[in-house]
């Protein structure tokens, strides 16, 4: 089964709950770069990591209490 009927299976809450995972990956991503960097604006860049993580983390919780009330409701045929 190819990756696109696959994604047309999902539900909406199954493919929010992918996407805001997916983008909490990408900015503890970038965070480990900013890390590693060591850059005279470090504390600024820092800072604004943590801030990028807070929120994605906190939507990607959302996320997934939507799926779980979705689940958790009898399907509607």
């Amino acid at each position: 089964m190819n990756q696109q009927a696959t994604a047309s299976q999902k539900t909406r809450a199954e493919q929010n709950t992918e996407n805001e995972a997916n983008r909490l990956r990408e900015q503890v991503q970038m965070a480990l770069a900013v890390v590693a960097t060591r850059a005279p604006d470090e504390v600024e860049s820092l800072n604004t990591a943590a801030d990028r993580i807070e929120r994605a983390a906190r939507d990607l919780a959302d996320a997934l209490r939507q799926l779980a009330e979705q689940r958790q409701a009898p399907e509607e045929v």
